[in-house]
């Protein structure tokens, strides 16, 4: 299983050292519409998780993603 910050790096394609709670699509110019989907499947794949529309929708930054999996119980096991 890739760290957290190891696959957010690689579907965005930037230095993982540039990965922190503040990353965003703000912040990270590859970090657009197609990529946000391409997170989102990833994430499902490597963590087994399913996200809900509502919470694809409200994550903004890292720490929501890293915030989004706390509340499915994944966080424990997911290393930034």
């Amino acid at each position: 299983m890739e760290t957290l910050k190891k696959l957010v790096a690689r579907v965005l394609n930037v230095d993982e050292k540039n990965i922190n709670y503040d990353s965003s699509p703000n912040n990270i110019p590859s970090w657009d519409s197609f990529n946000s989907l391409m997170l989102v499947s990833e994430l499902e794949k490597n963590f087994n998780v399913k996200f809900t529309i509502d919470e694809v929708m409200s994550v903004k930054n890292f720490k929501d993603i890293k915030e989004t999996l706390k509340r499915h119980n994944i966080i424990e096991g997911v290393e930034d």
